[in-house]
Protein backbone atom coordinates (compact mmCIF):
# COMPACT_ATOMS: atom_id res chain seq x y z
CA UNK A 1 0.00 0.00 0.00
CA UNK A 2 1.33 3.49 -0.78
CA UNK A 3 1.78 5.57 1.99
CA UNK A 4 0.37 8.73 2.87
CA UNK A 5 2.13 12.14 3.17
CA UNK A 6 -1.03 13.28 4.52
CA UNK A 7 -2.40 14.07 8.17
CA UNK A 8 -5.82 13.28 9.46
CA UNK A 9 -6.77 17.12 10.28
CA UNK A 10 -8.97 16.23 13.09
CA UNK A 11 -6.02 15.03 15.11
CA UNK A 12 -3.36 17.53 13.71
CA UNK A 13 -3.19 19.52 17.12
CA UNK A 14 -2.31 16.53 19.03
CA UNK A 15 -5.79 15.73 20.23
CA UNK A 16 -9.01 15.16 18.88
CA UNK A 17 -11.28 18.82 18.91
CA UNK A 18 -14.47 18.43 20.17
CA UNK A 19 -17.14 20.71 20.05
CA UNK A 20 -20.02 21.69 22.62
CA UNK A 21 -22.99 19.81 21.76
CA UNK A 22 -25.53 21.58 20.65
CA UNK A 23 -29.50 22.70 21.62
CA UNK A 24 -32.16 21.12 19.63
CA UNK A 25 -35.33 21.96 18.95
CA UNK A 26 -37.38 19.62 16.72
CA UNK A 27 -35.22 16.57 15.67
CA UNK A 28 -38.06 13.71 15.83
CA UNK A 29 -37.16 10.61 13.84
CA UNK A 30 -38.81 10.27 10.14
CA UNK A 31 -41.48 8.34 9.80
CA UNK A 32 -40.53 7.87 6.07
CA UNK A 33 -38.33 5.26 4.39
CA UNK A 34 -37.54 6.16 0.62
CA UNK A 35 -36.22 3.87 -1.27
CA UNK A 36 -35.19 6.52 -4.01
CA UNK A 37 -33.93 10.18 -3.96
CA UNK A 38 -31.13 11.95 -2.91
CA UNK A 39 -29.09 11.23 0.30
CA UNK A 40 -27.20 13.80 1.63
CA UNK A 41 -23.49 13.81 3.39
CA UNK A 42 -21.65 15.59 5.25
CA UNK A 43 -17.68 14.79 5.43
CA UNK A 44 -14.57 16.70 7.16
CA UNK A 45 -12.31 18.76 4.55
CA UNK A 46 -8.90 17.53 5.07
CA UNK A 47 -5.42 19.23 4.42
CA UNK A 48 -5.39 18.09 1.15
CA UNK A 49 -8.87 16.53 0.51
CA UNK A 50 -8.56 15.36 -2.80
CA UNK A 51 -7.26 11.24 -2.33
CA UNK A 52 -10.32 11.76 0.68
CA UNK A 53 -12.82 12.70 -1.93
CA UNK A 54 -11.38 10.30 -4.55
CA UNK A 55 -12.12 7.21 -2.23
CA UNK A 56 -15.85 8.91 -1.43
CA UNK A 57 -16.54 9.25 -4.71
CA UNK A 58 -15.95 5.27 -5.69
CA UNK A 59 -17.67 4.34 -2.77
CA UNK A 60 -20.88 6.71 -4.42
CA UNK A 61 -20.39 5.93 -7.64
CA UNK A 62 -21.01 1.83 -6.47
CA UNK A 63 -23.75 2.96 -4.08
CA UNK A 64 -25.72 4.17 -6.85
CA UNK A 65 -24.80 1.33 -9.57
CA UNK A 66 -26.61 -0.89 -6.57
CA UNK A 67 -29.53 1.39 -5.56
CA UNK A 68 -31.61 2.39 -9.07
CA UNK A 69 -33.12 5.91 -8.50
CA UNK A 70 -30.72 7.02 -5.30
CA UNK A 71 -28.44 9.83 -5.82
CA UNK A 72 -25.65 10.62 -3.34
CA UNK A 73 -24.66 14.04 -2.56
CA UNK A 74 -21.58 15.02 -0.73
CA UNK A 75 -20.64 18.23 0.81
CA UNK A 76 -17.07 18.90 2.34
CA UNK A 77 -17.68 20.96 5.86
CA UNK A 78 -14.65 22.56 7.55
CA UNK A 79 -14.03 21.05 10.34
CA UNK A 80 -13.32 24.60 12.44
CA UNK A 81 -17.28 25.38 11.75
CA UNK A 82 -19.01 21.96 12.38
CA UNK A 83 -20.58 22.84 15.73
CA UNK A 84 -22.94 25.32 14.30
CA UNK A 85 -23.61 23.97 10.83
CA UNK A 86 -24.86 20.41 13.52
CA UNK A 87 -26.63 22.42 15.58
CA UNK A 88 -28.26 24.12 12.70
CA UNK A 89 -29.25 20.47 11.34
CA UNK A 90 -30.41 19.04 14.76
CA UNK A 91 -32.64 22.44 14.70
CA UNK A 92 -34.17 22.34 11.25
CA UNK A 93 -34.07 18.43 9.89
CA UNK A 94 -34.78 19.95 6.27
CA UNK A 95 -31.06 21.35 6.00
CA UNK A 96 -29.90 18.09 7.55
CA UNK A 97 -27.34 15.66 6.31
CA UNK A 98 -28.63 11.82 5.81
CA UNK A 99 -25.30 11.11 6.74
CA UNK A 100 -22.39 12.58 8.24
CA UNK A 101 -18.91 12.52 9.68
CA UNK A 102 -18.11 13.40 13.12
CA UNK A 103 -15.05 13.18 16.28
CA UNK A 104 -15.97 10.02 18.13
CA UNK A 105 -15.56 12.26 21.80
CA UNK A 106 -19.11 14.16 19.97
CA UNK A 107 -21.37 10.94 20.22
CA UNK A 108 -22.68 11.55 23.59
CA UNK A 109 -23.44 14.86 23.08
CA UNK A 110 -25.37 14.13 19.73
CA UNK A 111 -27.43 11.80 21.59
CA UNK A 112 -27.90 13.60 24.19
CA UNK A 113 -29.69 15.93 21.58
CA UNK A 114 -31.54 13.63 19.83
CA UNK A 115 -29.87 13.89 16.38
CA UNK A 116 -28.27 10.22 15.29
CA UNK A 117 -30.23 7.45 14.76
CA UNK A 118 -29.69 4.03 16.96
CA UNK A 119 -28.77 1.68 14.48
CA UNK A 120 -27.59 -0.94 17.31
CA UNK A 121 -30.01 -3.26 15.24
CA UNK A 122 -28.15 -3.21 11.78
CA UNK A 123 -24.41 -2.33 13.24
CA UNK A 124 -25.42 -5.93 15.02
CA UNK A 125 -26.08 -7.75 11.29
CA UNK A 126 -23.30 -6.08 9.56
CA UNK A 127 -21.15 -8.95 9.17
CA UNK A 128 -17.80 -6.70 9.31
CA UNK A 129 -18.29 -5.38 12.58
CA UNK A 130 -17.70 -8.74 14.86
CA UNK A 131 -13.89 -6.89 13.66
CA UNK A 132 -14.36 -3.84 15.11
CA UNK A 133 -12.29 -2.90 17.40
CA UNK A 134 -13.54 -2.56 20.74
CA UNK A 135 -12.71 0.69 21.92
CA UNK A 136 -14.17 2.35 18.57
CA UNK A 137 -17.53 0.46 19.12
CA UNK A 138 -17.50 2.13 22.78
CA UNK A 139 -16.89 5.32 20.88
CA UNK A 140 -20.20 5.02 18.99
CA UNK A 141 -22.09 3.55 22.21
CA UNK A 142 -24.25 5.27 24.27
CA UNK A 143 -26.16 3.04 27.58
CA UNK A 144 -25.47 0.39 25.14
CA UNK A 145 -26.98 1.26 21.80
CA UNK A 146 -24.96 2.01 18.80
CA UNK A 147 -25.14 5.37 16.99
CA UNK A 148 -23.12 5.20 13.76
CA UNK A 149 -20.06 3.27 12.55
CA UNK A 150 -16.58 3.69 13.44
CA UNK A 151 -14.58 5.67 10.63
CA UNK A 152 -10.98 5.69 11.61
CA UNK A 153 -8.61 5.75 14.60
CA UNK A 154 -5.43 7.32 15.62
CA UNK A 155 -3.33 6.39 19.12
CA UNK A 156 -0.13 7.82 20.42
CA UNK A 157 3.06 5.94 21.05
CA UNK A 158 7.06 6.96 21.74
CA UNK A 159 8.85 8.39 19.00
CA UNK A 160 12.95 8.74 19.82
CA UNK A 161 15.88 9.64 18.13
CA UNK A 162 18.00 6.80 17.53
CA UNK A 163 21.05 8.58 16.63
CA UNK A 164 21.08 10.17 20.28
CA UNK A 165 20.66 6.93 21.62
CA UNK A 166 22.98 5.37 19.84
CA UNK A 167 25.52 8.44 20.82
CA UNK A 168 24.70 8.14 24.29
CA UNK A 169 24.59 4.08 24.57
CA UNK A 170 20.92 4.48 26.09
CA UNK A 171 18.25 1.50 25.76
CA UNK A 172 14.88 2.05 24.82
CA UNK A 173 12.63 2.53 27.92
CA UNK A 174 10.77 -0.46 29.49
CA UNK A 175 9.07 1.60 31.86
CA UNK A 176 7.69 4.83 32.82
CA UNK A 177 10.09 5.30 35.15
CA UNK A 178 12.89 4.39 33.01
CA UNK A 179 11.00 7.14 30.71
CA UNK A 180 12.17 9.37 32.76
CA UNK A 181 15.47 8.67 33.69
CA UNK A 182 16.24 8.46 30.20
CA UNK A 183 14.59 11.86 29.68
CA UNK A 184 16.72 13.42 31.94
CA UNK A 185 20.36 11.83 30.64
CA UNK A 186 19.23 13.15 27.63
CA UNK A 187 19.12 16.29 28.72
CA UNK A 188 22.25 16.23 30.82
CA UNK A 189 24.23 14.95 28.21
CA UNK A 190 22.72 17.31 25.16
CA UNK A 191 21.15 20.17 26.78
CA UNK A 192 20.11 21.46 23.76
CA UNK A 193 17.93 19.05 23.65
CA UNK A 194 14.39 18.27 25.46
CA UNK A 195 14.84 14.70 26.76
CA UNK A 196 11.24 13.93 26.66
CA UNK A 197 9.16 17.20 25.41
CA UNK A 198 6.05 17.25 27.21
CA UNK A 199 2.80 20.06 27.48
CA UNK A 200 0.80 21.02 29.91
CA UNK A 201 -2.22 21.55 27.55
CA UNK A 202 -1.38 18.22 25.80
CA UNK A 203 -4.19 16.27 27.49
CA UNK A 204 -4.02 13.12 25.73
CA UNK A 205 -0.42 12.71 25.85
CA UNK A 206 -0.63 13.14 30.10
CA UNK A 207 -3.83 10.59 29.77
CA UNK A 208 -1.46 7.46 29.61
CA UNK A 209 -0.01 8.14 32.75
CA UNK A 210 -3.02 8.75 34.55
CA UNK A 211 -4.07 5.44 32.91
CA UNK A 212 -0.88 2.77 33.54
CA UNK A 213 -0.82 3.93 37.16
CA UNK A 214 -4.46 2.49 37.82
CA UNK A 215 -6.08 5.83 37.71
CA UNK A 216 -9.29 6.43 35.62
CA UNK A 217 -10.82 9.97 34.70
CA UNK A 218 -14.56 9.13 36.05
CA UNK A 219 -16.06 6.22 36.63
CA UNK A 220 -19.99 5.14 35.95
CA UNK A 221 -22.01 5.20 33.03
CA UNK A 222 -24.91 7.23 30.90
CA UNK A 223 -25.76 10.46 33.11
CA UNK A 224 -24.17 9.23 35.90
CA UNK A 225 -20.40 9.86 36.03
CA UNK A 226 -18.16 11.00 38.94
CA UNK A 227 -14.76 12.39 38.42
CA UNK A 228 -12.13 9.85 39.11
CA UNK A 229 -9.16 12.37 38.39
CA UNK A 230 -8.56 13.05 42.50
CA UNK A 231 -7.91 9.25 43.24
CA UNK A 232 -5.10 8.25 44.67
CA UNK A 233 -3.84 6.11 41.63
CA UNK A 234 -4.79 8.95 39.66
CA UNK A 235 -2.86 11.31 41.62
CA UNK A 236 0.33 8.98 41.09
CA UNK A 237 -0.33 9.81 37.56
CA UNK A 238 -0.74 13.10 37.55
CA UNK A 239 2.70 13.29 39.70
CA UNK A 240 4.73 10.96 37.23
CA UNK A 241 3.60 13.52 34.17
CA UNK A 242 4.00 16.89 35.70
CA UNK A 243 7.55 16.05 37.29
CA UNK A 244 8.74 15.79 33.46
CA UNK A 245 8.27 19.43 33.79
CA UNK A 246 11.84 20.98 34.85
CA UNK A 247 14.99 21.90 33.90
CA UNK A 248 16.38 18.73 33.92
CA UNK A 249 13.75 17.49 31.12
CA UNK A 250 11.24 20.27 29.32
CA UNK A 251 11.55 23.42 31.26
CA UNK A 252 8.31 24.36 32.78
CA UNK A 253 8.50 28.19 31.08
CA UNK A 254 8.55 26.74 28.08
CA UNK A 255 6.50 23.34 28.08
CA UNK A 256 3.80 24.24 30.25
CA UNK A 257 1.81 25.59 27.40
CA UNK A 258 2.30 23.33 24.57
CA UNK A 259 -0.47 21.32 23.20
CA UNK A 260 0.61 18.10 21.26
CA UNK A 261 1.17 19.77 18.34
CA UNK A 262 3.71 21.43 19.97
CA UNK A 263 5.42 18.28 21.47
CA UNK A 264 5.79 17.15 17.57
CA UNK A 265 7.03 19.93 16.16
CA UNK A 266 9.36 20.20 18.42
CA UNK A 267 10.44 16.31 17.80
CA UNK A 268 10.54 17.14 14.21
CA UNK A 269 12.33 19.84 14.33
CA UNK A 270 15.29 17.57 15.75
CA UNK A 271 14.63 19.58 19.39
CA UNK A 272 14.15 17.00 21.62
CA UNK A 273 15.25 13.04 22.46
CA UNK A 274 11.73 11.54 22.90
CA UNK A 275 8.13 12.72 22.25
CA UNK A 276 4.36 11.20 22.84
CA UNK A 277 3.09 11.28 19.39
CA UNK A 278 0.51 9.43 17.07
CA UNK A 279 0.35 7.33 13.75
CA UNK A 280 -0.96 11.04 12.63
CA UNK A 281 2.06 12.73 13.36
CA UNK A 282 4.52 10.37 11.24
CA UNK A 283 3.86 12.94 8.26
CA UNK A 284 4.90 15.80 10.03
CA UNK A 285 7.97 14.04 11.31
CA UNK A 286 9.26 12.48 8.44
CA UNK A 287 8.89 16.23 6.90
CA UNK A 288 11.24 17.35 9.82
CA UNK A 289 15.09 17.13 10.31
CA UNK A 290 14.28 13.95 12.26
CA UNK A 291 14.14 12.13 9.43
CA UNK A 292 15.84 8.72 9.01
CA UNK A 293 17.14 9.53 12.45
CA UNK A 294 13.95 8.14 14.62
CA UNK A 295 11.85 4.98 15.45
CA UNK A 296 8.87 4.38 17.49
CA UNK A 297 7.72 1.95 20.02
CA UNK A 298 4.79 1.57 22.16
CA UNK A 299 4.52 3.94 25.45
CA UNK A 300 5.76 1.94 28.29
CA UNK A 301 3.69 1.06 30.76
CA UNK A 302 4.63 1.24 34.93
CA UNK A 303 5.85 -2.75 34.65
CA UNK A 304 7.86 -3.53 32.25
CA UNK A 305 7.35 -5.31 29.69
CA UNK A 306 3.75 -3.66 29.47
CA UNK A 307 2.21 -0.91 27.40
CA UNK A 308 0.58 2.37 28.86
CA UNK A 309 -3.05 2.29 27.36
CA UNK A 310 -3.53 5.21 24.96
CA UNK A 311 -6.51 6.97 23.93
CA UNK A 312 -8.34 6.03 21.30
CA UNK A 313 -9.63 9.40 18.93
CA UNK A 314 -10.34 9.30 15.76
CA UNK A 315 -13.95 9.92 13.86
CA UNK A 316 -17.12 7.83 12.99
CA UNK A 317 -19.80 8.01 10.41
CA UNK A 318 -23.35 8.29 11.57
CA UNK A 319 -26.56 8.26 10.46
CA UNK A 320 -28.86 11.43 11.52
CA UNK A 321 -32.62 10.83 13.16
CA UNK A 322 -33.90 12.72 10.78
CA UNK A 323 -33.00 11.12 7.66
CA UNK A 324 -35.94 10.35 5.11
CA UNK A 325 -34.03 7.64 4.02
CA UNK A 326 -33.12 5.24 6.92
CA UNK A 327 -32.68 2.00 5.26
CA UNK A 328 -30.34 3.67 2.50
CA UNK A 329 -28.86 5.95 4.78
CA UNK A 330 -27.82 3.16 6.71
CA UNK A 331 -26.12 1.01 4.31
CA UNK A 332 -24.42 3.61 2.91
CA UNK A 333 -22.58 4.80 6.24
CA UNK A 334 -21.87 0.99 6.16
CA UNK A 335 -20.02 1.15 2.69
CA UNK A 336 -18.31 4.24 3.78
CA UNK A 337 -17.29 2.73 6.93
CA UNK A 338 -16.27 -0.48 5.06
CA UNK A 339 -13.25 -2.30 5.36
CA UNK A 340 -12.13 -1.78 1.86
CA UNK A 341 -13.15 1.95 2.44
CA UNK A 342 -10.87 1.70 5.23
CA UNK A 343 -8.08 0.16 3.61
CA UNK A 344 -8.28 2.78 0.58
CA UNK A 345 -8.39 5.22 2.95
CA UNK A 346 -5.06 4.30 4.68
CA UNK A 347 -3.78 4.32 1.25
CA UNK A 348 -5.12 8.05 0.68
CA UNK A 349 -5.12 9.75 3.69
CA UNK A 350 -3.33 7.28 6.29
CA UNK A 351 -6.01 7.10 8.50
CA UNK A 352 -5.72 3.92 10.58
CA UNK A 353 -8.48 1.52 10.06
CA UNK A 354 -10.85 0.54 12.69
CA UNK A 355 -10.76 -3.03 11.75
CA UNK A 356 -8.20 -5.23 13.92
CA UNK A 357 -7.70 -7.64 10.62
CA UNK A 358 -7.44 -4.51 8.37
CA UNK A 359 -5.03 -3.17 10.80
CA UNK A 360 -2.89 -6.07 10.15
CA UNK A 361 -2.67 -6.12 7.09
CA UNK A 362 -1.63 -2.57 6.86
CA UNK A 363 0.92 -2.71 9.66
CA UNK A 364 2.63 -5.92 7.17
CA UNK A 365 2.78 -3.27 4.32
CA UNK A 366 3.61 -0.41 6.19
CA UNK A 367 6.24 -1.19 9.34
CA UNK A 368 5.58 1.90 10.73
CA UNK A 369 2.00 1.35 11.83
CA UNK A 370 3.15 -1.74 13.86
CA UNK A 371 3.88 0.27 17.04
CA UNK A 372 0.39 2.12 17.39
CA UNK A 373 -1.11 -1.41 16.09
CA UNK A 374 0.67 -3.14 19.59
CA UNK A 375 -0.74 -0.35 21.04
CA UNK A 376 -4.51 -0.57 20.06
CA UNK A 377 -4.00 -4.63 20.90
CA UNK A 378 -2.80 -4.00 24.18
CA UNK A 379 -6.07 -1.98 25.28
CA UNK A 380 -6.84 1.65 24.87
CA UNK A 381 -9.00 3.84 26.47
CA UNK A 382 -11.76 6.36 25.94
CA UNK A 383 -13.16 9.40 27.66
CA UNK A 384 -16.44 8.91 29.44
CA UNK A 385 -19.23 8.65 27.33
CA UNK A 386 -21.13 11.89 28.58
CA UNK A 387 -22.40 14.87 26.71
CA UNK A 388 -20.24 16.95 29.84
CA UNK A 389 -16.99 16.09 28.02
CA UNK A 390 -17.41 18.39 25.42
CA UNK A 391 -17.89 21.01 28.13
CA UNK A 392 -15.00 19.32 30.26
CA UNK A 393 -12.78 19.60 27.36
CA UNK A 394 -13.56 23.20 25.97
CA UNK A 395 -13.14 24.44 29.47
CA UNK A 396 -9.54 23.21 29.73
CA UNK A 397 -10.33 21.52 33.13
CA UNK A 398 -7.50 19.50 32.37
CA UNK A 399 -4.90 21.17 31.17
CA UNK A 400 -5.21 23.55 34.25
CA UNK A 401 -4.81 21.20 36.57
CA UNK A 402 -1.45 20.21 34.84
CA UNK A 403 -0.34 23.67 34.63
CA UNK A 404 -0.96 24.39 37.87
CA UNK A 405 0.85 21.41 39.42
CA UNK A 406 3.99 22.56 36.96
CA UNK A 407 3.94 26.39 37.89
CA UNK A 408 3.81 24.85 41.81
CA UNK A 409 0.71 27.18 42.19
CA UNK A 410 -0.98 24.00 43.25
CA UNK A 411 0.16 20.63 44.30
CA UNK A 412 -1.62 17.48 42.88
CA UNK A 413 -3.51 17.15 45.67
CA UNK A 414 -5.27 20.17 45.20
CA UNK A 415 -5.02 20.83 41.68
CA UNK A 416 -6.22 17.79 41.14
CA UNK A 417 -9.27 18.33 43.80
CA UNK A 418 -10.26 21.24 42.03
CA UNK A 419 -10.36 19.68 38.76
CA UNK A 420 -12.46 16.81 39.92
CA UNK A 421 -14.89 19.81 41.35
CA UNK A 422 -15.48 21.25 37.95
CA UNK A 423 -15.85 17.80 35.89
CA UNK A 424 -18.42 16.65 38.78
CA UNK A 425 -20.26 19.77 37.72
CA UNK A 426 -20.26 19.43 34.02
CA UNK A 427 -21.59 15.71 34.56
CA UNK A 428 -23.93 17.05 36.97
CA UNK A 429 -25.77 19.63 34.43
CA UNK A 430 -26.41 17.13 31.96
CA UNK A 431 -27.73 14.29 34.48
Amino acid sequence: MKLSRRLPALLLAGLVVTACAPQTSDNSSSDKDEKTGTLRVWLFQEVGNQPKQKVVDAVVTDFEKAHEGAKVEVEYIPIETRAQRVKAAFNDPKSAPDVMEYGNTDTAGYVKDGGLLDVTKEFGDWTEAKDTDPTAKQSVTVDGKVYGAPFYVGVRALYYRTDVFDELGLEVPKTMAELASTAREIRAAKPELYGLVVGGAYTYGAMPFIWANGGELATGKGGSYASAIDSAAAQKGIKAYTSLFGDDNCPAAKCAGFGGNDTITAFAAGKAGMAIGGDFSYTAVEAGKAKGKYAVVPLPGVEAGSIAPAFAGGNNIGVLKSTSHRTLAVELMEQLASKKTQASMFDAMGFLPTFADVRQQVSAEEPYVKPFAQTLAAGTKFVPASPAWAEIDSALVLPTMFQEVVSGKKGVAAAAGDAAKKMDEAFGSVG
